[in-house]
This record gives C-alpha cells, structure tokens and sequence, in this order.
C-alpha cells in the first residue's frame, strides 16, 4: 500500500485498531524512504462512511462519570479519556488529508507526520492504562470531538480553525497544570508521557496555523484574524472556548497577540 489516500481510506473506512495503527506508522516510513505516491485519483467518499471500532462506548459529554485523578479509578478513567482524544486525533489527522485534495505536497507531509504522532501517543496511553488493567474501550468516552470533523467536512478553512487551532489548542491550555498535579502527586510516569504529548500537540497547531493563514490567502481573505474569529462563532458551540489560555504556547503555535485578546474578551 504506497498511495498516501489508498492509506488514508484503509484506516478512515476499517475499524481495527492495531491494523490502522501499523499502517499510520508504515505510511510515514514510506514518506520518510521517499517511497509514497500522492496521486490523488482514490475517491472521497462522504464523512459519514468514516467507521470508528464498536468500543468504547461513546457518551455526550454531560453523561460521563465524574472522577478525580487521586484514587486509581479515576486515573484510569482520565487516561482513558486522553487515549480516546488521540485515537480520534489519528482520524483527524488521516481524515484532512483524505478530504481535502489538492494541495501542496507539503501539506500532507506534514498531516502525515501528526498521524504518525498521534499514534505514538494513542500506544504509550494505551500502554500507561494496560499497567493499570485497563485496556482502550474498557471504559465510555466522550462523542464530542468526531462531530467537528463532520461539522467542518466540507471546508477546509473552517476545519483547521476548528481542529488545530481550536479544539487541539485546548491542550496547550490545559495540559501543564494536569502535568503539575502529576508532579506534586510523584508520579513521574505519567508526568513524562504527558510532556511529551505536550511538546508534540505545540508542533501540530502551529501546522494548523500555518495552513491556516496560507489557505486565507490562496482565497483572497483579507483579515485573517477577523475571519479566525467569524469561523469560531460559526461553529464552536457557545461563540468561543473559555479561558484561562496559555498564552505563551499558543504564540509559539502561530496564534497572533490580536487573536488571543480576541478569545480572552469576556
């Protein structure tokens, strides 16, 4: 399999776990040896043929069990929730390369490489929860994070606003004062595996900001940031994501001083 969107459909449209995984990693190496074709005559079939494994369960947000990461269920149930956001990412990754055709090569170099990633991630959470007697599916997770996929299938403007640099950008926001319970706890373990996600998710929306701004200006936008802030109101549930923001990373991943005062407004 050496066609980058036969690979992308293979693991978009099958639910096996660990076949999807070996291809995302065969698929870069195939990049990386210079031994991948971009021909893009593989169809694009609907989001809605995309299949996701039966397990876990998937929950609206509102139904999920509350639990604290001090006791060992819930623990496992935080790292539950992070392995499924970085199985969902894999798609993410794999989905806007599959969709959008007719880009720089780089550009799908570079989404290649968060794929490849964010499997990374997926198999050390997957192995931190197995330490635990938890496996990936053992537990319900959220459904949330697929729907702006599909919400965003049909403009690729609106999904890099809303993927990397909204619902991914979250991340630089939230995660080092997760990393600092961790510490305080002892629990280097999870403090390295959370570090490391970390310094690769600040990789990934600073890509999602650089698309962003040259697809703005292959379509003639003007105001970048204006139109940043017109596609979160148009599909961020609420008009926009609520503070505190990590200002510091998210300038290192391309987000300008005028977009961060823009979602720091009350």
């Amino acid at each position: 399999m050496k066609n980058l969107f036969v690979c992308a459909a293979t693991c978009l449209h099958n639910t096996a776990i660990d076949e999807k995984l070996a291809l995302t990693h065969l698929a870069w190496q195939r990049l990386v040896n210079d031994e991948l074709s971009f021909s893009d005559d593989v169809p694009v079939l609907a989001i809605a043929e995309v299949r996701f494994p039966d397990k876990p369960v998937l929950l609206a947000p509102r139904d999920m069990p509350k639990r604290k990461v001090t006791s060992p269920e819930g623990k496992a149930a935080f790292f539950h929730a992070i392995a499924h956001v970085e199985f969902v990412a894999i798609y993410l990754a794999w989905d806007i390369i599959y969709r959008f055709r007719g880009m720089p090569q780089q550009f799908y170099q570079n989404w290649l490489r968060v794929a490849d990633e964010e499997a990374q991630h997926f198999e050390l959470i997957r192995a931190h929860l197995q330490a635990m007697d938890v496996d990936y599916g053992d537990l319900p997770a959220h459904g949330g994070l697929w729907d702006h996929a599909k919400d965003t299938a049909h403009d690729l403007l609106a999904r890099l606003a809303m993927v990397p640099r909204c619902m991914e950008a979250r991340g630089l926001d939230v995660t080092p004062a997760i990393i600092e319970k961790f510490n305080s706890m002892g629990d280097v373990t999870s403090v390295k595996l959370l570090t490391r996600i970390l310094t690769d998710e600040v990789g990934h929306v600073e890509r999602g900001s650089y698309w962003f701004k040259y697809v703005c200006q292959q379509q003639g936008v003007d105001d970048i940031e204006a139109k940043y802030q017109q596609l979160i109101k148009q599909y961020y549930i609420g008009g926009k994501p609520k503070g505190p923001f990590n200002r510091e990373m998210r300038i290192i991943a391309g987000f300008s001083t005028a977009e961060l005062d823009w979602l720091e407004l009350p």
